[in-house]
């Protein structure tokens, strides 16, 4: 089965509405161009599932800005003044978890779980009124529910054509996770390869995960290192 196709074709599958995950921890793993051909595209009141907002005006900044994002569930938003801004004046709402409750969320969601139990956020402000909890051993733990997503958009060095992914190096973040958490996963891929070139132990997403691969034809600056981050 070949599951390269265009851009294009791709993102049709985004609709108004739609949950969309969004893999990357700051710059390594984020499918710029992805996220890109979405806000061309225009597909608004989208709920966002990524570990930040990248900083101002990058990645999924770009969408909250555009006024397509209704609603992010993240762990932080420390590095983009924007969206932070937007968040006070109630121009996008934002829901916080801890960044290992996120994943775990996420994690859950793709092993077919309706949630998990813990202590994390017990006795703190992160124990609002909307929060269930129960006990368990002895002991009162809160219950998360899982996250999953109509869609997933992830950043890959390598795949082949069925879709089998592996990912480099700090890229491998949430990226794994968020590929098994939608319905639908879409694949930005940096290098393409035939079906059988890929070792299966190098394998980090099996390409049944994956629905549509699309090759990026370069990669643009936004790729690279930012430069405030050089030490």
């Amino acid at each position: 089965m070949n599951k390269v196709c265009s851009l294009d074709a791709a993102l049709g599958r985004v609709k108004p509405g739609d949950t969309v995950m969004v893999g990357g921890f700051g710059v390594p793993g984020t499918p710029f161009t992805l996220l890109n051909g979405l806000l061309q595209g225009g597909v608004n009141e989208l709920t966002v599932v990524k570990n930040e907002a990248n900083e101002d005006h990058m990645g999924i900044s770009k969408l909250i800005e555009a006024g397509l994002v209704r609603k992010i569930i993240t762990t932080h938003l420390g590095l983009n003044k924007t969206v932070i801004g937007m968040m006070n004046r109630g121009e996008v709402e934002v829901e916080f978890y801890p960044q290992g409750i996120l994943a775990e969320k996420i994690r859950a969601g793709g092993a077919g779980l309706f949630g998990l139990l813990t202590d994390i956020g017990m006795d703190t402000e992160l124990l609002s009124s909307t929060k269930q909890t129960m006990w368990f051993e002895g002991r009162e733990l809160i219950v998360e529910s899982a996250i999953k997503a109509d869609v997933a958009l992830v950043h890959a060095a390598k795949a082949d054509r069925f879709g089998n992914l592996v990912y480099a190096k700090s890229a491998m973040n949430f990226n794994p996770i968020m590929a098994t958490a939608a319905t639908t996963v879409i694949a930005e891929v940096e290098e393409l390869v035939e079906i059988g070139d890929l070792e299966p132990e190098h394998v980090h997403t099996p390409g049944a995960f994956v629905d549509h691969v699309v090759l990026l034809e370069e990669l643009s600056e936004e790729y690279g290192i930012l430069e405030h981050h050089i030490i």
